[in-house]
């Protein structure tokens, strides 16, 4: 199903999804007329939001909003609506330093390759929000408040303290950035949501061992649908065959072959960063790359529109 006036997509019986230029968000449904948001989307997104928001649930407003992680792309609405909605703001323990003002995540590896994407991600927000009391770490018992039929799941590696959700009785899984369905380091695979199966945002992941064992715990739970933070829906036979291939080449295909955090991760616990191994690379040299690259890759997109 598909609302010609948001845009939004059907992932599953009560889950709702929505395309904001290259992240997506969700909405899920809960009982008693409750429904959570999970992930905020880019700065400027609100709107949007809170459209497909008034079209599947009226003027009721989320009992919660749940956060995979706090990556500027999965959080950048968060201020406009709060102001709108009065509801807390749910995330893993150890995503709450980049919530609450406490530390600023590992720099993003423009050196990764793989597109423009990688090479603009030094220049990508990489600050904390500060919500205060407004966020709460989620229940240490896998619960998701709101959700009686969900389980969250930690997923770290792109993020300490990533997680999928995971609802059991029809295996559907949210699984944030954990995997993606598309590349996300080319622009325009990132933009036209080109579909394949892929691992992390390779220039937003500062963890690959964590990285490998999260997408072999969510391989292990045999979804039937997966809903991922950028690219399209997957299932079935697809989806399946798809995590099999990632799981048993991960470090050929996921993990890049060369960059900052490749032979050495960065190091965080409940109180943030602790440790960013360092980066060999001038950003100055890798802005103007990512420049250069950018001029060329908008042109190639004007030439296959026509």
């Amino acid at each position: 199903m598909k609302d010609s006036s948001s845009g939004y997509f059907e992932v599953a019986p009560g889950v709702y999804g929505l395309k904001i230029i290259f992240v997506n968000i969700y909405m899920v449904a809960g009982a008693d007329g409750q429904w959570v948001l999970v992930d905020a989307g880019i700065m400027g997104s609100a709107g949007r939001i809170k459209k497909m928001a008034e079209e599947l649930f009226g003027d009721v407003p989320p009992s919660a909003i749940i956060l995979t992680h706090a990556h500027f792309d999965h959080r950048g609405a968060l201020p406009a609506l709060l102001k709108t909605w009065d509801v807390p703001v749910y995330a893993h323990n150890l995503e709450l330093p980049y919530l609450r003002g406490l530390s600023s995540y590992p720099p993003p590896d423009p050196t990764v390759g793989g597109g423009l994407m990688s090479l603009l991600s030094v220049l990508y927000p990489k600050k904390p929000l500060n919500l205060g009391d407004r966020v709460r770490a989620l229940p240490q018992d896998g619960s998701v408040p709101f959700l009686n039929d969900w389980i969250y799941i930690p997923t770290p590696g792109h993020a300490p303290g990533h997680i999928s959700l995971f609802r059991g009785r029809d295996k559907v899984l949210i699984a944030g950035d954990a995997f993606v369905t598309t590349k996300q380091e080319s622009a325009y695979d990132a933009l036209t949501f080109k579909k394949v199966l892929s691992g992390p945002p390779k220039y937003f992941t500062p963890d690959w061992i964590s990285a490998n064992d999260s997408v072999i715990r969510l391989r292990d739970l045999h979804p039937h649908v997966a809903a991922t933070g950028h690219g399209v829906p997957m299932q079935g036979e697809e989806l399946a065959k798809g995590l099999d291939h990632l799981v048993n080449t991960f470090n050929e295909t996921a993990v890049p072959a060369h960059g900052r955090y490749v032979h050495d991760a960065a190091k965080m616990n409940k109180r943030g960063v602790q440790y960013v191994p360092p980066q060999k690379v001038n950003p100055v040299i890798l802005a103007s790359a990512a420049l250069i690259t950018g001029v060329l890759t908008y042109t190639l997109i004007q030439k296959i529109k026509k």
